[in-house]
């Protein structure tokens, strides 16, 4: 579904990526950790698009996207949700999420006329607000959401996107322990439908542990470990770099 080919990326002097191939099939969950500073985050912004390689390719369905930004990138299906929740903060929860459904359907982004004239985008909007438990949000502007349901919008906004891969930043980042488990089901639910790849950057080794099928682990930019989650969190290069033990 998506390979990166010798992906690298460097700032001045700095490889903040350094040639690191991988690929990664639909219906698996993997795991990208790694101490701060490893490269994780802008893995992801080179796979989405945000920033453009140095070197390397990203291939998604036999497609070369690398000449590609991120609006064209999302349209082949690659779906970002970032460590910063990125919203439409002055529109209601409900139209944040009806203007996914409509763009995905390739309607634009026309609010009024489109909104009158399409209930079936009103009513899609509605079961996904559903499924994240954001229904009773649904007339709130979502500048006013607690952060908890900001996250929760966030992915409410990738699911209507309906992409083939979803990118999940540290999804849990900044939410009580009460919400964590609502996204992480949403996760868990993705996963269970085989039908999309689902990449994920994630400090907590509990929600590695419990999720990931695969964990890839970067190091100064490289790609220094792949496997399955016990093997990876065990082996000696993993307890050194990401969890500070001596090998």
């Amino acid at each position: 579904m998506l390979e990166t080919k010798n992906l690298t990326i460097r700032f001045g002097g700095h490889v903040a990526v350094d040639g690191v191939s991988c690929a990664f099939q639909p219906g698996t969950l993997t795991a990208i950790v790694g101490p701060n500073g490893a490269g994780k985050t802008t893995y992801f912004n080179l796979i989405s698009g945000q920033l453009g390689a140095s070197s390397g390719e990203v291939w998604l369905d036999g497609e070369n996207l690398t000449a590609l930004g991120a609006p064209q990138r999302t349209r082949r299906g690659l779906g970002r949700a970032f460590q910063l929740t990125q919203l439409f903060a002055h529109l209601t929860v409900l139209e944040n999420v009806r203007l996914a459904v409509q763009a995905r359907r390739g309607l634009g982004l026309r609010l009024l006329s489109v909104w009158l004239s399409h209930r079936d985008l009103i009513d899609e909007a509605e079961g996904i607000l559903k499924r994240v438990r954001l229904d009773h949000r649904a007339t709130d502007l979502a500048a006013s959401l607690p952060h908890g349901d900001q996250r929760k919008l966030e992915v409410a906004l990738l699911i209507a996107l309906d992409p083939k891969v979803y990118l999940f930043d540290e999804p849990t980042a900044g939410m009580s322990v009460d919400e964590v488990p609502v996204v992480l089901d949403l996760i868990r639910a993705l996963k269970a439908e085989k039908r999309h790849t689902l990449l994920l950057v994630e400090h907590k080794m509990d929600v590695v542990r419990e999720l990931a099928d695969r964990i890839i682990v970067l190091h100064q930019g490289k790609l220094v470990a792949d496997g399955d989650p016990a093997t990876v969190i065990a082996s000696p290069v993993v307890q050194e770099a990401y969890l500070g033990v001596a090998a």
